[in-house]
């Protein structure tokens, strides 16, 4: 990707949540929720600790995370909307 974050910034694609529910009803994109969970696209280089060393990151490129519903900002890029987050708002890397 041709889009690298700065610092301990990360780069998601948001994956989408079910068209359905267990019992068969389509969910309408106006009921819908926020997805939080997402596969990491692209991960900066870290941020700085306080001697000036970087801090390496938690996540790396292809990784599944869950973050928080509302953080991050939106960002159009390549005809979708991705999502950039800090690193330390990365809930967990889902296996």
């Amino acid at each position: 990707m041709a889009f690298t974050p700065l610092h301990d910034r990360v780069l998601v694609r948001r994956i989408e949540g079910e068209e359905k529910t267990k019992g068969g009803l389509i969910i309408p994109d106006t009921a819908k929720e926020k997805p939080i969970e997402g596969e990491v696209v692209a991960v900066g280089p870290g941020g700085f600790n306080s001697t000036g060393s970087r801090l390496p990151m938690s996540v790396k490129v292809g990784d599944r995370v869950l973050f928080a519903k509302w953080g991050g900002t939106e960002i159009p890029y390549g005809g979708e909307e991705l999502l950039c987050i800090k690193d330390a708002e990365i809930i967990a890397i889902v296996e």
